[in-house]
């Protein structure tokens, strides 16, 4: 148990050193925009915003339980003193159900970090995937995205698309290898104000083309005529740049991204994702996130493993 405290101390200090706050019972890690002198915005670091989380309503079991011999009493289960993250407390009966461990002699909430630890390190997972969480991811690159979009399985995926949306959004995300490098910085400027001149000038030159009647881009509708326009002149843009998602997976499904993604092997710019994806679930339910621990690496970043991988 002292490992697992201070394991969460050591995650509750770098939750903070990354901007991490919680707000109306949600872990946070936002990112700032920076902009070159040109104007040209762009990201530094990932945002992480968790924007659902289980809403559990265990009461509503009642009538079942009260619906079987009153000898076995199962509605105690119902008034057990420790509360537990919604999240936990989901995962949790789901597993108890699977042999009607609703009386007296069952795990209680006290003990459901050993509860779920022995079934993690059993490799039984699938009780995990009853939780779901939401975030809104952004300071990503889209060379990143291309990464995490791979992992399919338990995950659902709403990312901004380049076909619909203007130039008047478009960011830009700097490598961290390239910040604390003058040339390197000055390079990645550089390059995010020539991208984004490229794309404002090819869409002009596209919509003037459009306006005249180019039979290449004729559309029906103004939509239409917006949409093609900005679907060929995205062409021009680099992986650097933004691309935002909603991203929702159950907690099977999370554990193993973070499993590979904050890595040590794992590509840095997603491995920085990673790391804030885990604090905040860390943050939000430290029971089914509890067994993880945090490793400085020599460049100063960090990783993150569990001696139960693949749940």
């Amino acid at each position: 148990m002292e490992k697992r405290e201070n394991t969460a101390d050591h995650s509750d200090k770098l939750f903070e050193e990354v901007g991490g706050m919680v707000e109306k019972g949600f872990p946070t890690i936002h990112a700032e925009s920076h902009r070159t002198e040109s104007g040209t915005p762009y990201l530094k670091s990932p945002g992480v915003v968790m924007i659902s989380k289980p809403n559990t309503n265990i009461e509503g079991m009642r009538p079942f339980l009260e619906g079987f011999d009153p000898e076995l009493q199962f509605p105690g289960y119902l008034d057990d003193p420790t509360e537990l993250p919604d999240s936990s407390q989901l995962c949790k009966t789901a597993g108890q159900n699977c042999y009607a461990s609703f009386g007296p002699r069952r795990t209680t909430n006290e003990n459901a970090a050993s509860y779920f630890e022995r079934l993690t390190s059993a490799g039984h997972g699938s009780v995990l995937e009853h939780s779901n969480f939401s975030f809104l991811l952004y300071g990503i690159s889209r060379s990143v995205t291309h990464e995490l979009v791979r992992h399919r399985s338990g995950l659902g995926v709403s990312q901004i698309s380049q076909r619909y949306v203007s130039g008047s959004v478009l960011r830009f995300v700097e490598r961290p290898e390239y910040q604390n490098d003058e040339e390197l910085h000055r390079l990645f400027e550089e390059r995010a104000d020539r991208a984004a001149a490229e794309y404002d000038a090819m869409a002009e030159t596209l919509l003037e083309k459009q306006e005249g009647g180019a039979a290449a881009l004729s559309a029906d509708y103004k939509t239409d005529a917006r949409k093609k326009v900005q679907q060929t002149a995205r062409s021009l843009l680099p992986n650097e740049t933004e691309a935002p998602m909603v991203w929702t997976g159950n907690v099977r499904a999370l554990r193993h991204v973070i499993e590979m993604r904050a890595d040590a092997h794992a590509e840095s710019e997603i491995r920085a994702l990673a790391l804030r994806i885990f604090l905040c679930l860390q943050k939000a339910d430290p029971i089914l996130f509890g067994d993880y621990e945090l490793k400085e690496l020599p460049d100063g970043t960090f990783m993150v493993n569990t001696p139960h991988r693949k749940a």
